[in-house]
């Protein structure tokens, strides 16, 4: 399945259970929760772990996007138009912007 059809698979799983209508401060905490998660899988070397704890993290941005009327796609696009032609320089494996230096 490519992704424009799994992010609408999503999407509609989240409609049929009325996701899409919900607190979005408390999906913000799946979120986070979920992201533990991730950090929890790196952390103990699960390489299943962690590409689960990936995609849920992903589902739920996915969800709280929609939560505010965007979809995965704009706030892709919005970030990528901003970091794009950014300068800096990557220490210690972290790209740290330029005015940050």
């Amino acid at each position: 399945m490519n992704t424009d059809d799994l992010i609408k698979a999503i999407e509609a799983w989240a409609k049929m259970r009325e996701l899409d209508n919900g607190d979005s401060a408390r999906q913000m905490l799946k979120t986070v929760e979920e992201v533990g998660e991730v950090a929890s899988a790196l952390a103990k070397g699960q390489r299943d772990e962690l590409q689960d704890g990936i995609g849920d993290v992903v589902v739920t941005l996915i969800i709280l996007a929609m939560q505010n009327g965007m979809t995965l796609n704009e706030c892709l696009l919005a970030a990528w138009l901003e970091i794009k032609d950014r300068k800096g320089k990557t220490v210690d494996g972290v790209f740290i912007k330029s005015e940050d230096l």
